[in-house]
């Protein structure tokens, strides 16, 4: 019985993550530019010698959706979307380079123009952008920033530089646990892409909150299951062992 008892409890800890997966897609739903993954079961041998009589469950997060979400128009100067199938450029804490399609951005105390999580913006040499003192700042079409100095005379906007705009491929793009996109290891090197941006807007999380419901009901039924052949492990464990018992 011990057969059927490890395959079960194999089965329930592959759907626990699953279920953690589309936890965290769910959750997300209202993150502005999350990019929601793909969570599948595979059948897994077990490896060693003799016959493969048993095969458990392994759940995997394939790859992460990389559609567009919807656009949500909030007016705002620095708040900018890519169009098509753009990327922009950021910095990660551990200061390589990372992608998003939507920034809500932000200029510190210091000048340093950041995402809502404080992550530097890149220009296209792959440099953190840093703004001057300013009157106002806007981002044009092709990912152009320009302000006005804040002892300027008039509203003359003065270029200051550019967004690290590109276009991968999204197959050479995968998403880390600390949940930021980046180039594979086997990718090349991506140059500046005559990519439009839409400033006054973002973009919405692509997650279907209704799927993801369903997705939820459906991984806790078949934990459910999992849990079953368990308690039907034990019983037939406790009848073999009474029929032993019997002289």
């Amino acid at each position: 019985m011990d057969r059927m008892l490890y395959v079960a409890m194999s089965g329930a800890k592959e759907v626990m993550l699953a279920q953690a997966n589309n936890s965290n897609n769910l959750a997300n739903a209202s993150t502005d530019g999350f990019k929601k993954d793909f969570n599948i079961f595979r059948a897994q041998h077990m490896e060693g010698p003799g016959q493969h009589t048993r095969t458990y469950a392994l759940d995997e997060r394939p790859a992460t959706d990389y559609s567009a979400g919807a656009i949500k128009v909030t007016g705002r100067d620095l708040d900018v979307v890519t169009k098509s199938d753009g990327f922009m450029a950021i910095q990660t804490p551990k200061g390589d380079e990372a992608f998003v399609r939507t920034a809500s951005m932000q200029v510190k105390e210091n000048g340093d123009l950041v995402d809502v999580q404080g992550n530097p913006i890149l220009n296209e040499a792959g440099v953190p952008i840093n703004v001057p003192p300013y009157k106002s700042i806007a981002v044009g079409d092709d990912g152009t920033i320009s302000f006005v100095p804040a002892d300027g005379q008039g509203n003359q906007l003065i270029v200051l530089d550019r967004l690290r705009l590109v276009a991968p491929d999204e197959k050479q793009l995968y998403k880390g646990l600390d949940g930021f996109s980046r180039l594979r290891e086997d990718a090349g090197e991506l140059d500046q892409a005559n990519i439009s941006v839409v400033s006054g807007a973002l973009e919405t999380s692509n997650v279907n909150t209704a799927e993801a419901l369903v997705e939820m009901i459906s991984l806790s039924r078949k934990y459910e299951l999992q849990v079953k052949m368990m308690a039907t492990s034990k019983t037939h464990s406790q009848k073999s062992d009474s029929l032993l018992s019997v002289r």
